[in-house]
């Protein structure tokens, strides 16, 4: 499984990582690829949100997008507006770290 952490307040950051997370799932097609969505960019997973036609693009590669269920919490979300695919996590941190331990390699965008 390849991880892309996705944490930043720049939108062009969290686009980087959605591409970076599509390349890696065109380049390694038999590997789990995994976007973890953390901070104020939760706001743009929700239907009509700033990433929704990157989100589409990589959900058609099977790259799976998980969000931070705390950041979620903070940005006064409710996870019903997440768009549909969307895999909510209690913690991105703790969730990464399992992952990790788990034989996971790490990227952070």
């Amino acid at each position: 499984m390849i991880l892309i952490h996705a944490f930043s307040e720049d939108p062009e950051v969290i686009t980087a990582a959605l591409r970076v997370a599509r390349n890696a799932a065109q380049s390694l097609p038999d590997a789990i690829v995994e976007v973890v969505v953390q901070g104020i960019a939760v706001t743009g997973l929700t239907v009509g949100g700033r990433f929704e036609d990157d989100i589409a693009q990589t959900m058609t590669r099977g790259v799976r997008t998980v969000a931070c269920g705390n950041s979620i919490e903070r940005a006064g979300l409710d996870p019903a507006q997440l768009m549909a695919g969307i895999e909510v996590v209690p913690s991105a941190i703790v969730h990464l770290a399992e992952q990790q331990w788990a034989g996971a390699a790490y990227v952070r965008v």
